[in-house]
């Protein structure tokens, strides 16, 4: 397999929207709840502002999509662009930590090293910027690739989704070399 990792466009939107429901609905059904999986769709999601910063990429294999995700220079943790409580302000390289953020996997490439490609993509592109470390919210079903990568659980807590119904997250950090 020959992964192949650049940035997302505008015109990338309408496939990574269908990658993430579908990743949603088929990968998190072993951790969640039938109503949980449906709630992830109100928490989690598209955040056009990283294709406009230029922080999100796109894995291919052979022109399909495998995967995407991306890292953030501003204080949004987690969430879509539909998502409650976002904040854009620019994060402090020498204060805070670089957020990584929207991982998705097609279920045709799970556990195939695309997560492990972003991430890496992420990392180095947060430590060009002056980042030191890297946080995010992970779902159950990522927490073991982002263990594997490093990552250790900050706190666990609940994303809330409009219905009420919460979700089960955990804040994950790893210092990365500048």
């Amino acid at each position: 397999m020959t992964l192949s990792i650049r940035l997302a466009t505008e015109a990338d939107l309408p496939a990574l929207r269908a990658l993430m429901a579908r990743s949603i609905d088929e990968l998190q059904t072993d951790f969640l709840t039938p109503e949980q999986v449906e709630a992830s769709r109100d928490i989690m999601g598209l955040d056009t502002q990283l294709v406009a910063d230029r922080t999100y990429f796109v894995v291919e294999e052979d022109g399909a999509l495998a995967g995407c995700g991306g890292w953030s220079r501003r204080a949004t943790l987690f969430g879509g662009d539909h998502s409650a409580g976002r904040d854009a302000a620019l994060l402090d390289p020498a204060t805070e930590a670089a957020r990584v953020r929207a991982m998705y996997t097609s279920p045709d490439f799970a556990r195939r090293g695309v997560g492990r490609a972003i991430i890496a993509a992420c990392e180095t592109a947060a430590a060009a910027e002056g980042f030191s470390r890297c946080e995010m919210a992970a779902t159950l079903a990522g927490e073991p690739l982002y263990r594997a990568c490093g990552y250790a659980v900050i706190e666990p807590f609940d994303g809330v989704a409009f219905n009420g119904v919460r979700v089960p997250l955990k804040r994950m950090g790893k210092s990365i070399a500048k």
